[in-house]
């Protein structure tokens, strides 16, 4: 049981009022049993009447780590200097990796649970952070190392915070979904577990963001929200099911399938034709709709939105040639605002050792492009927006792939002094990547 008198807490109570849930009712709860959550809602009541954070950073660690932990030390004092809210004075957060693709049992997560409130945190867990980190807040500078060693015992690390590589994401992927054009826990594994020491010791001038997504539905916000971001997807046909494209269809009806499907086709490549004109070609995917008419699809403009195949899950599906697209730079950065990820490498296979060895070397590769050329508190995005993309890729050794795109191409106009010059550098790549 608690022993700390809570204060009133009329504007936290305000939020309790709507017809959502609110993280107040949570953070209450653990207060009857826990004083550092009383003193935590003293100080968030401060903060709400003053409309002022009084919060500051500072030096927490554990053996042999500098990074992990997201020190927080009050600087609400009285005349003589001691906290208004002592059992909140110290509220530390630990970021601790997660499983790839976030698979937990109900086991493990009560084993968390127990290791955090057995050794002096406050109970409160968040699932996850932007880097994908479980977040273990609300602990004391003395009970931080004994929370390690226990999350360290059942098997978990400390993710990472500052200037340094961060946990990174991985979405569910090939364990259950049928959208998966790869093995992004494997991903993330090679590429995270072999640069652990840019985590844990952070020597980076900002921090850089992994995250790895199955397909181009990008369930973990990958290509706006990671420094590299590996997406799945596929270069031939969208494989049919024409017995479960004809269960839509008889469920749904034409308005249906016009207006969802073929009407949201971002290039047009969707279409619905009388059974006898359809053209068969190698970048046809047609499914007969049993009525007469037949869903067509043109293959070579299509983008990869993912649209039909979301609308028509399992009677429309990712090709059999599967690999990812690679992106770098994509962060709502401070310095020239919001950028999603450019293309760097616009297809790679992802199945064999070697494969995913090349994957590892190129993350290292940018990893260490950016600890080199990078300024204090600069995002990857920004640094190529500051070099340019074509310098990048020259100091990553990438050759310029006519594929590569930042942004579609709005002015129809475009210069074409060097055109010759670059259609022959092409070429000879294209020559020699076939040799």
């Amino acid at each position: 049981m608690s022993t700390r008198i809570p204060r009133d807490t009329p504007m936290l109570d305000q939020l309790e009022s709507g017809p959502w849930p609110s993280f107040v009712a949570g953070l209450k709860r653990l207060a009857k049993d826990n004083d550092m959550m009383v003193d935590l809602l003293g100080q968030l009541e401060t903060s709400y009447e003053t409309r002022k954070g009084y919060w500051k950073g500072g030096t927490v660690g554990v053996f042999g780590y500098g990074g992990g932990i997201i020190p927080r030390f009050t600087e609400l004092k009285d005349a003589a200097g001691k906290p208004l809210f002592p059992e909140a004075a110290e509220f530390h957060t630990l970021r601790v990796q997660p499983p790839a693709g976030m698979h937990y049992t109900s086991d493990l997560l009560r084993k968390l649970c127990d290791v955090w409130v057995n050794n002096g945190g406050s109970g409160l867990i968040a699932f996850h952070g932007q880097s994908g980190d479980i977040m273990f807040q609300g602990v004391s500078s003395e009970n931080v190392q004994a929370v390690f060693n226990g999350l360290n015992e059942i098997g978990f690390d400390l993710g990472g915070a500052g200037p340094a590589l961060r946990t990174s994401m991985s979405c569910v992927g090939s364990a259950r979904c049928e959208m998966s054009c790869y093995d992004e826990a494997r991903a993330l594994r090679t590429v995270i577990n072999n640069n652990l020491d840019d985590m844990h010791r952070p020597s980076l001038p900002y921090k850089f963001k992994f995250k790895f997504s199955g397909c181009p539905n990008d369930c973990v916000n990958a290509i706006q929200r990671s420094d590299m971001a590996t997406i799945g997807t596929w270069r031939d046909n969208i494989r049919v099911n024409e017995a479960q494209v004809q269960d839509y269809y008889r469920a749904h009806g034409m308005h249906d399938l016009y207006n969802d499907v073929v009407g949201r086709c971002p290039t047009k490549a969707v279409t619905v034709v009388a059974s006898d004109q359809v053209v068969p070609g190698p970048h046809a995917s047609v499914a007969q709709l049993g009525d007469g008419n037949a869903l067509c699809i043109d293959n070579k403009n299509c983008v990869r939105c993912m649209h039909c195949l979301n609308v028509i899950p399992g009677g429309l599906l990712p090709g059999k040639d599967k690999g990812v697209t690679i992106l770098v730079g994509g962060k709502g950065v401070l310095k020239i605002g919001a950028t999603m990820g450019s293309v760097i490498i616009p297809f790679m296979k992802l199945e064999t050792d070697e494969d995913f060895a090349r994957l590892n070397e190129l993350a290292r590769n940018i990893l260490d492009f950016f600890a080199e050329n990078a300024l204090d508190h600069e995002r990857t995005g920004e640094m190529i927006e500051r070099i340019g993309l074509a310098n990048f890729l020259e100091g990553m050794n990438i050759p310029v792939d006519p594929n590569m795109i930042s942004q579609p191409r709005s002015n129809p106009y475009f210069r074409s002094d060097d055109w010759d010059e670059q259609a022959a550098k092409w070429v000879e790549h294209k020559q020699q990547k076939a040799a």
